[in-house]
């Protein structure tokens, strides 16, 4: 192996202890200057045409990127060579690209579109109220200067309260209810909706359960659950809470109060059900009794203008209303009757005249047609 070059700088082999040797980095005199594979630590990658030493701490950092080693003659994008691309004349083209971003951002936070059902509230850097804009295109201050905030005043809005769980509510007459109910409301001040309240939708929910609760506490438990004490209930609690968020300035309208349920606790339902069943009973009979009393009322009616139209008839003839009246009471009395009486004399008191009738009668019922060309 020897006079063959190690290729970490020494050579093996004899003469490996020559003096004056630095460890391998000054070849001995006469010899040419040992090559080896480069090493990529030192600057250049090692391709120096010099005697090769080892890397220090300095070289290894100096050609080490974030990424990675520095690789020599990059041209790529990232590298030291790359350019951003340039106008003709040799101009950059940075400040027209930042005009355009400039450009596009005052356009977009200027020029605000509302449209016909909408508003929007203009507030100075740090939220103080400047001015209010209505329905079409309007021009601002670029953001953060002026900021905007555009809402639909024309949406119902909708809080529904109760729904999807147990919701009791005590009644007047010391019962429990589990209540559902929707209360509408929309925007009436923009401006108030947007700055005296934190948060308007859950101060409409707050105040609507506070409303309900306070009217349903005046009401008994047969209100309630009947058609027209709703209506009163549902009245009074959309009272109620205009009241309070006009007192607040909350700028809000409520629209109305829909309850949607109203049923006994789960604990209770069944004897809940069997009082609802006996008023229900209850109701009925009332009814059938209501219904009797106006046909005996209308009877009594018509039987009192007949008779005011027959005795107007009797005090212009009494002889002869009174002669008609006997007639056709004695009809009426006798038309069933087998009997007949005959006053003149000489004649057989009693003729069995409804027998002959009824063997009459028979008689023509018997007969039948006979059939053409019979004998």
């Amino acid at each position: 192996m020897a006079g063959k070059r190690n290729p970490w700088g020494k050579p093996s082999g004899g003469g490996g202890d020559d003096g004056g040797s630095d460890g391998g980095d000054t070849p001995p005199s006469g010899e040419d200057p040992p090559r080896g594979p480069r090493n990529p630590w030192l600057p250049g990658g090692g391709k120096s045409q010099g005697p090769r030493r080892s890397a220090n701490i300095e070289d290894i950092f100096k050609n080490r990127g974030p990424e990675g080693p520095r690789r020599s003659g990059g041209g790529g994008p990232g590298g030291p060579n790359f350019r951003i691309p340039q106008r003709p004349g040799g101009k950059s083209w940075f400040p027209v690209a930042m005009m355009a971003i400039v450009a596009v951002w005052i356009f977009a936070t200027s020029v605000h579109f509302v449209q016909p059902r909408e508003q929007g509230t203009v507030a100075w850097l740090g939220g103080k109220y400047s001015r209010t804009i209505d329905p079409g295109t309007e021009l601002t201050l670029p953001w953060p200067i002026q900021t905007v905030t555009i809402r639909d005043v024309s949406e119902i809005r909708l809080e529904q309260i109760g729904q999807g769980g147990e919701n009791l509510i005590l009644t007047g007459d010391q019962n429990l209810v589990d209540l559902s109910y929707l209360v509408r409301w929309n925007i009436s001040d923009l401006v108030q909706y947007e700055y005296e309240l934190p948060d308007p939708p859950e101060t409409v929910r707050e105040i609507a359960e506070s409303a309900m609760r306070e009217s349903i506490a005046e009401t008994n438990l047969d209100t309630v659950l009947s058609g027209a004490g709703r209506a009163q209930v549902e009245a009074r609690v959309r009272l109620r809470m205009q009241s309070i968020l006009d007192a607040y300035g909350a700028g809000i309208a409520v629209q109305g109060v829909e309850i949607a349920r109203t049923e006994a606790p789960q604990q209770v339902i069944e004897a809940f059900n069997d009082v609802l069943a006996a008023r229900q009973d209850a109701e009925r009979a009332l009814n059938q009794a209501r219904r009797y009393e106006q046909q005996l009322l209308a009877s009594a009616q018509g039987s009192a203008a007949e008779f005011n139209e027959i005795y107007s008839q009797y005090r212009l003839a009494p002889e002869v209303t009174r002669r008609r009246l006997y007639y056709e009471t004695m009809e009426s009395v006798l038309r069933g009757t087998d009997k007949t009486v005959i006053e003149p004399d000489g004649v057989t008191p009693y003729l069995a005249l409804p027998e002959v009738n009824r063997q009459s009668n028979r008689s023509t019922e018997s007969l039948t047609v006979t059939p053409q060309g019979g004998q």
